[in-house]
């Protein structure tokens, strides 16, 4: 297991979070999912690094997907893409409720769950070079400029995510706002370490499933922006 660059644990460890924690309603069935079945599901947080491919079944390539909201995405690509094991990270209750309710409706051995800060995660749990791919779909853009000091796609964080990822892993990013997608676009471009598998913007991925909220950015004719980068191993 490679150990953590210190530098960059330093770079991250004081800087504003990504999210606010809401109150979001939760269902009885969410409530109970949690209760009955978290400690099946739900990883606990750890502040060092964890051989979490050995927290599945099966030894395969770990994938991990930051801030997956209600999950449903999240479930349909673990289950589509079953030669993956798959790590779910996300703050708000019902949405951790919700997708273990789906991880056992579907019988899924592959998809984990930490209800942690995913910056920390990356930061203290996840060692270096040792993952498959990174999904970041939809983040909060935090639109007012002012805000943009909240935003996940920051240089520390950016060199935070490349540091994990494996030579040949990938960087899957997406969002509705096209000014979030062109910061993004240019923040990794200048990254060294990675490159960008498309020209620009790539085309929507065919194994990334649309979820309600992206059909409903389509309806109120927000397209989609987004980026596969993948990490060369040159410095």
């Amino acid at each position: 297991m490679t150990d953590q660059p210190e530098n960059l644990r330093e770079n991250v460890s004081g800087l504003i979070r990504t999210y606010v924690l809401r109150s979001g309603r939760m269902t009885d069935a969410q409530r109970q999912a949690i209760d009955e079945f978290g400690p099946e599901y739900i990883l606990p947080y750890d502040s060092h690094p964890v051989d979490l491919p050995g927290l599945f079944p099966l030894p395969q390539p770990l994938v991990m997907e930051i801030g997956f909201g209600m999950g449903q995405a999240t479930w349909q690509i673990a289950k589509d893409r079953n030669d993956f094991n798959y790590l779910g990270v996300e703050v708000h209750s019902p949405g951790v409720g919700r997708l273990i309710m789906e991880i056992r409706g579907n019988k899924l051995e592959n998809l984990k769950i930490i209800q942690h800060d995913a910056v920390e995660v990356l930061a203290n749990m996840v060692p270096a070079d040792s993952l498959a791919g990174l999904h970041v779909f939809y983040p909060d853009p935090w639109p007012k400029k002012r805000h943009h000091k909240r935003r996940l796609m920051r240089q520390p964080i950016v060199d935070l995510m490349i540091s994990r990822l494996k030579t040949g892993g990938y960087l899957y990013f997406v969002t509705d706002i096209e000014e979030y997608g062109q910061s993004t676009l240019e923040l990794l471009s200048s990254c060294a370490g990675v490159a960008n598998k498309f020209e620009g913007f790539a085309p929507k991925i065919e194994w990334r499933p649309e979820t309600k909220f992206e059909a409903k950015a389509k309806m109120a004719s927000r397209q989609a922006f987004e980026l596969y980068f993948l990490k060369t191993g040159k410095s």
